[in-house]
This record gives C-alpha cells, structure tokens and sequence, in this order.
C-alpha cells in the first residue's frame, strides 16, 4: 500500500485507497477536466471535495499542494519512476494522464503538437475570456455601471466561438475523427457559459451551428456525464 502520508494535502483529506490517484477538486468547469478524464480512461482514483463555501482552497494542506489556492489538483502515488507525483493546474494535468495512459491525445510528434495548440486556446483564451463574461453577467459585474468590459468579453467570447466553430466544420471533434484533452479542456466551459452563466443569448450561441453540435455529442458520453458531477457537492 503506498504511504502518501509526507504530503500534508492527505492530513486534511485522508486518502480511504493510497493505491489510487487522488483529486481534489469541486465540479466546476476546470475542476470537471479531470473527472471526466478519469472517468474516460478507467483509472481508480478517489475524489476529495474542496469546499469553496469553507474556503478550503485557501487551507495550508491545499496550498501545499497547490500554492495558487485554484482547483484541481491530483497527488498520484503511481507517478513517474514508480514515486507519487503532486500536480496542479488543469491542463498540465489532461496532459500527464494523457501521457501517463498514452490515450486521448492524436498519435504522432504533429498530432501531439497540433492537439496541445488547442489545449492552450482553451487554457489562455477560452477559460479566462468565459470565466470574465460570467462575472460581468451574472455576477458582482452587474453592479458596474459601465458597460465596456462586459461588451469587451461578449466580443472576444463570440470571436473565439468563431473560431472554433470553423475549426469544427466537417469534423466530429476538435482533432477530426479523434476524441481527446482538447475536447475534454474545451466543453465543459462551453456549456458552462450557456448554461451557469446564461449568457447563450448574449453571445448569439445559436449562430455557431458546429460547436453546438459538438457539445450536444459531448454531453451524450457517460463518461463526462458521470465527470460532471465529481467529486460530489455536499
């Protein structure tokens, strides 16, 4: 049985199977990558709830782990050379599991690149561009009686949805034929912001024909469909 016990994250969230990849996360759109990778691959693992309500992303045992106080973050006891390995940040961890099952990412040096570019839309264009327009939407945004940052993140939500929606023309996924990370990074915020932040009306949703296809298809997996809900709320 492996002793995870040197990392503090455990003492706060006590690990019931050591033997299995252990999440902390809170079914967000970024926390949701993970789980729904995990759950595509098969893996074991065991999810830990990180409570936003309790502010437990702000714990020293979290921090420990993740200094940058975000979700999620993963501590597998089956890491590289057989020892456990502690990561954070979303995308570089749908790229360690992809790496680590050698699944979900396009075969070949030019695939693994071309796969990895529109990981990195979603991770410096399509997340924080969502996450800006949900706040000015739906949240303490709309107590700014100026509307220029909220018209600013309408525009480039809408212009990145363009971008994508082209990429999808005649494709079943982001990399064609082939499901991967960049799918799994990209949907889960899609539907977040026509969904949690309703903001489908907003950025005329309805108009990008392909990308609404797409996350149709994406939501019909069991596999995100069982994601989306992990690790449970309480």
């Amino acid at each position: 049985m492996s002793d995870l016990s040197a990392f503090p994250i455990t003492h706060k969230w006590p690990a019931a199977h050591p033997d299995r990849l252990q999440l902390y996360s809170l079914p967000t759109p970024n926390g949701v990558k993970v789980s729904i990778m995990l759950e595509e691959l098969g893996l074991p693992y065991e999810p830990h709830l990180v409570s936003f309500e309790r502010n437990e992303q702000m714990s020293p045992e979290f921090l420990s782990l993740n200094p940058n106080n975000k979700i999620p973050a993963i501590l597998d006891p089956n890491g590289p050379d057989g020892k456990p390995l502690a990561l954070f940040e979303s995308g570089a961890i749908l790229l360690y599991l992809a790496d680590k099952t050698d699944s979900l990412i396009a075969p070949g040096p030019a695939g693994r690149y071309e796969t990895l570019q529109w990981l990195m839309f979603q991770m410096g264009g399509i997340g924080p561009m969502f996450g800006q327009l949900g706040f000015f939407n739906k949240f303490a945004g709309k107590e700014i009686e100026d509307k220029r940052p909220l018209t600013r993140y309408v525009d480039e939500a809408k212009r990145l949805l363009a971008v994508l929606d082209q990429r999808l023309e005649g494709r079943d996924w982001i990399m064609g034929e082939r499901y991967t990370i960049a799918d799994i990074a990209t949907f889960p915020w899609i539907r977040n912001l026509v969904g949690f932040y309703e903001a489908g009306e907003l950025v005329e949703f309805d108009k990008f024909k392909n990308v609404k296809r797409v996350l149709e298809r994406f939501l019909a997996r069991p596999a995100v469909q069982r994601g989306l809900t992990i690790p449970r709320r309480d």
